[in-house]
C-alpha cells in the first residue's frame, strides 16, 4: 500500500467515525447531547477536509482546485445525497412510502450520474 493511500484511509476513517457519532448524538433525543454532537460532527468534517488537502499535497497537486466542473459536481453530489436522505425520512419517519421511494430513487439516480461526470465515458 502506498503511503498516500494509507494516510487517506486512516484520516478518512477517523473523520467519518467522528462525523457519524456526532450525527447520532444530534439525532437521538434519548442521548440528550445535541450541542456536543454538533461540535463532534464539525470536528469530523474538518478532519475529512484536512484529509482531502493532505491527499492532494501528497499527490503533488494543488490543495483545492476551483473550477466550474468541480463546483457543479459538488452541487450534484449534495443535491443527490439530500434527495436520498429526504426519501428515507419520508418512508421511515413520515410514513409516506410511495413518495419516499420515488424521492429516494431520484436521489440514487442523481448520485449515479456522478460516476460518468467524474470518471468519464470510454
Amino acid at each position: 500500500m502506498k503511503k498516500k493511500n494509507f494516510v487517506s484511509m486512516i484520516m478518512g476513517t477517523i473523520g467519518g467515525i467522528l462525523f457519524a457519532i456526532g450525527m447520532c448524538m444530534c439525532l437521538l433525543p434519548q442521548w440528550n447531547a445535541f450541542t456536543q454532537g454538533v461540535v463532534l460532527s464539525i470536528v469530523g468534517v474538518v478532519a475529512l477536509l484536512a484529509m482531502l488537502i493532505v491527499r492532494r499535497k501528497m499527490e503533488g497537486k494543488p490543495a483545492i482546485e476551483l473550477s466550474g466542473k468541480a463546483f457543479g459536481t459538488t452541487l450534484l453530489g449534495i443535491i443527490g445525497a439530500l434527495a436520498l436522505g429526504i426519501g428515507m425520512c419520508m418512508v421511515m419517519v413520515w410514513n409516506l412510502l410511495v413518495w419516499g421511494i420515488l424521492v429516494g430513487v431520484v436521489g440514487i439516480v442523481l448520485l449515479l450520474c456522478l460516476i460518468p461526470i467524474c470518471k468519464g465515458l470510454k
